[in-house]
């Protein structure tokens, strides 16, 4: 894959582009490609929002803003795609995942 965009939209985690009239309408996840990967991100992602709302978003303010305007689900798939693409990442690079340490 060329970029981490291409490897998120293979695992069908980017949303379905609907354009009129000059204008880009987002809407739901494509659902394309690889359905075993895609449910196992969205599971460990949900399993991290759930925790989130229970104990406070420690993954970071990302993840706090994100559930403070939108659905659990919404938020779930939209982390699913950025593990997705930090994955990518990683894989082109070469590297090891480190988790950030929250600071004390």
């Amino acid at each position: 894959f060329k970029r981490g965009r291409d490897f998120a939209a293979w695992l069908g985690l980017t949303p379905l582009q609907r354009s009129t009239g000059g204008k880009q309408k987002l809407g739901q996840i494509s659902k394309m490609g690889e359905r075993t990967l895609r449910r196992l991100l969205i599971i460990g992602a949900s399993a991290v929002v759930k925790l989130a709302r229970r104990r406070g978003a420690s993954q970071g303010r990302w993840l706090e803003r994100m559930l403070a305007r939108k659905p659990p689900m919404l938020v779930a798939v939209a982390l699913a795609n950025k593990m997705a693409r930090t994955v990518w990442a990683l894989m082109v690079n070469g590297g090891v995942y480190k988790a950030r340490v929250a600071a004390a």
